[in-house]
């Protein structure tokens, strides 16, 4: 993060329908919406049955990259937050269609999980509402994913992902924008079995407030009080009302609904089945609608980041706390760490980037998590449970470079697994994780003692180490282990020599 934080920050969401950016000015740490842009790209009618992302909607998508690029391009590092939802996560060629994306915005992209866009969801609608006490139902509509989330105040307490959203649905059961009685509730029982594993947790019984939070639940209500079907938001009478217009209507062009975007007309039908099964299944009465949604979320996430309130160590505390780590031999291994990175930092400037240094002490408290799972091959479960967890804060990238740098913290190393991760982390990690084996070699006694002083250098093809006279003679094990670590690192390309 820049150390002066910046004029202005924007977010940018890749939904599986729209594409949405928001640019704020910070007036004193608080930001003040400037700028909207918003297309519908519809990413998800690009996926085909093999879940490839055809040509034609990735020019469409990258022309609409193209013009919310000119506008924040010239951005900082550090403050713009660019992520993709559904699409972007279940598309087999996405990682291809990133790297032209990222062209595009000259910003980085970030693929994030369900549960994080729900909770990044739940933010914005949160900061959008004046606060109170009551229990809420956030619901937002995307183009691939539908999320429910439960909370109090700032804070989701219960949060879901459903795999359907408003193009998925009519694309299955509208096709051609034909309509009938019989496709709407074929739709609306698609929509009634996804959400029937969480029907109990998410039912009216658990909140006190409906909240909608999406470009779809915002038209569905614009057109019922459009239609003088409702006054107060999304109704169940005016949605029983809207619901029987669908089914007097063969074709979408026939809807004729007054306040109706006809750009979301072709995803309209399959966003009024989501909605109308979820009021029957969780019993919904009346759903209010807000302005605040993903973006706003991302917005006030980026800020804590600038803040120093990111999100993400919050997150790692937690996990800490919950697989009962060592909390002391953790912070031996970073001290030593820092101490590796100040004497690279003259030759070696990403030595003393801040994302370099948090994910290396990310990986230092988080490296054992698996002993609590098992002491065998503790490395390869602590990987599997940073790579696969809902942690909150941290995209699907986040978690592989963590994941990676965790796993190969110790024994064997694969080359190819640093080849894999995004840029730049593809040819940092190698170094990273060099860093971080020494640092944990080191330490392999766990006693309390500090380490003397020592010296690292470090090139693209060695690793020297220079310890005071007569060290390695009085600690054999270090020298034994040494040993063994030289012949691993001929593996990933460098001579380790040491004395």
């Amino acid at each position: 993060m820049p150390k002066n934080p910046p004029e202005m920050v924007a977010a940018v969401d890749l939904g599986s329908n729209s594409f949405h950016m928001i640019v704020c000015s910070l007036k004193d740490g608080t930001p003040q919406t400037i700028d909207r842009l918003r297309e519908m790209v519809r990413l998800a009618s690009g996926l085909d049955e093999h879940k490839t992302l055809d040509e034609k909607t990735q020019l469409r998508a990258l022309a609409c990259l193209e013009r919310f690029g000119q506008r924040i391009k010239h951005f900082p590092a550090g403050s713009v937050r660019i992520v993709g939802t559904n699409t972007l996560r279940t598309a087999t060629n996405s990682k291809e269609f990133l790297i032209k994306a990222e062209q595009a915005l000259n910003h980085p992209i970030d693929i994030i999980s369900g549960i994080e866009e729900a909770r990044l969801i739940y933010l914005g609608v949160a900061y959008s509402l004046s606060s109170n006490a009551n229990l809420r139902l956030v619901m937002d509509i995307g183009g691939g994913s539908t999320e429910y989330i439960i909370g109090t105040g700032d804070t989701p307490q219960e949060k879901e992902s459903l795999h359907m959203g408003c193009v998925t649905v009519s694309n299955i059961f509208f096709k051609d924008g034909r309509l009938s009685k019989s496709a709407f509730n074929q739709a609306t029982l698609y929509a009634e079995q996804k959400l029937e594993p969480f029907q109990r947790k998410f039912h009216q019984k658990n909140w006190d407030e409906a909240i909608g939070a999406s470009g779809s639940l915002r038209s569905i209500a614009k057109v019922l009080k459009a239609k003088n079907w409702s006054n107060n938001g999304i109704t169940r009478q005016g949605l029983e009302k809207l619901v029987a217009h669908l089914n007097q209507c063969n074709h979408i062009n026939e809807l004729n609904l007054p306040d109706l975007d006809l750009e979301r007309l072709p995803v309209f039908p399959g966003g009024v089945a989501i909605v109308y099964a979820t009021f029957k299944s969780l019993g919904i009465e009346q759903m209010t609608v807000a302005d605040g949604a993903l973006r706003e979320g991302l917005i006030l996430d980026l800020l804590g980041r600038i803040q120093d309130e990111d999100m993400r160590s919050t997150t790692v505390k937690s996990v800490v706390e919950r697989y009962h780590t060592d909390k002391k031999h953790a912070a031996r291994i970073k001290h030593t760490i820092h101490y590796l990175l100040d004497q690279l930092k003259e030759n070696w400037h990403w030595a003393l980037n801040e994302s370099c240094i948090q994910f290396l002490n990310w990986a230092a408290d988080l490296h054992e998590i698996g002993i609590d799972i098992a002491h065998s091959q503790y490395h390869k479960h602590s990987a599997y449970i940073i790579e696969n967890g809902d942690l909150a804060g941290f995209s699907n990238q986040d978690q592989r470079i963590l994941s990676t740098l965790v796993r190969y913290h110790r024994r064997k190393l694969t080359p190819v697994a640093f080849v894999d991760l995004p840029a730049p982390w593809s040819e940092l990690s190698p170094y990273l994780t060099v860093i971080l084996r020494i640092a944990v070699l080191l330490h392999r006694n766990r006693l309390e003692q500090n380490l003397p002083d020592f010296k690292l250098c470090l090139s693209r093809t060695k690793v020297s180490l220079e310890f005071p006279e007569a060290f390695l003679e009085q600690s054999p094990l270090t020298r034994a282990d040494l040993k063994l670590e030289a012949d691993y690192l001929k593996i990933l390309g460098f001579k380790l020599e040491f004395i």
